[in-house]
C-alpha cells in the first residue's frame, strides 16, 4: 500500500498543467486496465488535487501549510453522508474543528490529508483536514470485501480536529469542476473492463470456438465501444464549457449519463465474460479473478436505477435537452 500510494503522489506531482479532461480520463483508463485497485487508490488522490487547484482559481484556496499538507501529501475525498452519523463543522477561538462521524472514508488509515464534507447548519462545506492527528480515529472497518480488499473504506471518527475550509457552504457541490470529476470514476471503470473483453476476444479465436464464443463478445466489443465514446465525447464537451456556476446543471446530467452508460457496459462485461468462460478463469486465474471482483465493488459507487431516476427527474423539469 505505501509503494502505490508514493507512486500515486508523484504521479500528482509530474502532472501536466495544460492537460485535457481526455488526457486524464485515458491515463485513468489505462491504469484500472492494469490494476484496478491502483487506480481506485490513485483517483481519489488526483480529484483533491484538482479540486485544491479549482479553489486556488476561485480565489477560495486553502491555507493548506496550516494542517501541514505540502507537495507530498497524500488525498482522500470523503464526500459520503451515512444513516445515524454525522460530522459537523464549528468555528472557535483557533479555527474550524470537526466534530463527528464520516463514513465510507478509503484508505484514511494510511493517507495523510482529506478533504471532507461537514455540515455547517443546513448546507454541506467542504474542509481539508490531516488524518494523522490524535483527535482523528480511522476505523479498519467493518470491511470483508473480496474486491478491493486493501481499499478499506471505513467511518473516520473526528473529535475537535482542526481544519481549514476550501471554499464557501455549498462550493464543492456547485464548482464547474464537480461534474467532470466523477466522471474521472467511469473511465477507471471502464479501463478496468478491458482485459476481460480481451479474454473473451482470445476465446472467441480459440479452437473450438462457436457462434456464442462470439455472441458474448460482440455484446461486450459494442457494450465498451459506445461507453468509449461517451467518455471521449463528455471529455470534449467539458473541456469545451465556460466555467460558469450557471453551466454546471448541464455538465452534471451530462456526467450522470456517462456514468451510467458505462456502468451498464462494464455490468454487461462482466455477465458475458462469466456466461462465455464459465468458472475456470474465477477459480484458476488469479488476476481475472481479483479483477471481477475489483469491479463488482468498484461499480457500487454508481447506484443504478436510483441514479437513473434522478436522470429522469431532471428531464422532467426541464433541463438536459438533448
Amino acid at each position: 500500500m505505501s509503494t502505490t500510494l508514493a507512486w500515486a503522489v508523484g504521479v500528482g506531482i509530474a502532472r501536466d498543467d495544460a492537460r485535457s479532461l481526455a488526457d486524464d480520463w485515458s491515463f485513468l483508463a489505462a491504469v484500472a486496465e492494469r490494476d484496478v485497485a491502483a487506480a481506485r487508490i490513485l483517483e481519489p488522490h488526483l480529484d483533491a488535487l484538482d479540486i485544491l487547484e479549482q479553489a486556488r482559481r476561485a480565489g477560495v484556496g486553502p491555507d493548506l501549510a496550516a494542517i501541514g499538507a505540502d507537495p507530498g501529501s497524500s488525498w482522500g475525498v470523503f464526500a459520503a453522508e451515512g444513516a445515524g452519523v454525522r460530522l459537523d463543522a464549528h468555528r472557535g477561538g483557533s479555527g474550524w474543528m470537526l466534530t463527528g462521524t464520516k463514513p465510507w472514508c478509503s484508505l484514511a488509515q494510511h493517507l495523510t490529508h482529506a478533504l471532507v464534507t461537514a455540515w455547517v447548519g443546513d448546507e454541506r462545506r467542504l474542509f481539508a483536514v490531516a488524518l494523522q492527528r490524535p483527535e482523528v480515529r480511522s476505523h479498519d472497518g467493518p470491511w470483508h470485501a473480496r474486491g478491493l480488499r486493501q481499499v478499506v473504506s471505513a467511518p473516520v471518527d473526528f473529535a475537535a480536529a482542526p481544519a481549514v475550509p476550501v471554499g464557501e457552504p455549498g462550493w464543492y457541490l456547485r464548482r464547474p469542476g464537480f461534474a467532470a470529476g466523477s466522471v474521472g470514476v467511469a473511465a477507471c471503470w471502464w479501463g478496468g473492463a478491458i482485459p476481460l473483453r480481451a479474454a473473451l476476444l482470445a476465446a472467441a479465436q480459440g479452437d473450438g470456438a462457436d457462434q456464442l464464443s462470439r455472441l458474448h463478445l460482440g455484446r461486450v466489443d459494442t457494450a465498451l465501444w459506445a461507453a468509449r465514446l461517451a467518455l471521449q465525447s463528455a471529455a470534449h464537451e467539458m473541456d469545451a464549457a465556460p466555467a460558469a456556476s450557471d453551466r454546471v446543471p448541464e455538465p452534471g446530467i451530462l456526467a450522470a449519463r456517462v456514468r451510467a452508460i458505462v456502468a451498464g457496459a462494464v455490468e454487461t462485461t462482466l455477465a458475458e465474460s462469466a456466461r462465455a468462460l464459465g468458472p475456470l478463469p474465477l477459480v484458476a486465474d488469479d488476476a481475472h479473478a481479483r479483477r471481477v471482483a475489483d469491479l463488482e465493488i468498484y461499480l457500487r459507487q454508481h447506484h443504478g436505477e436510483r441514479d437513473l431516476a434522478r436522470i429522469g427527474a431532471d428531464l422532467s423539469q426541464g433541463r438536459g435537452a438533448w
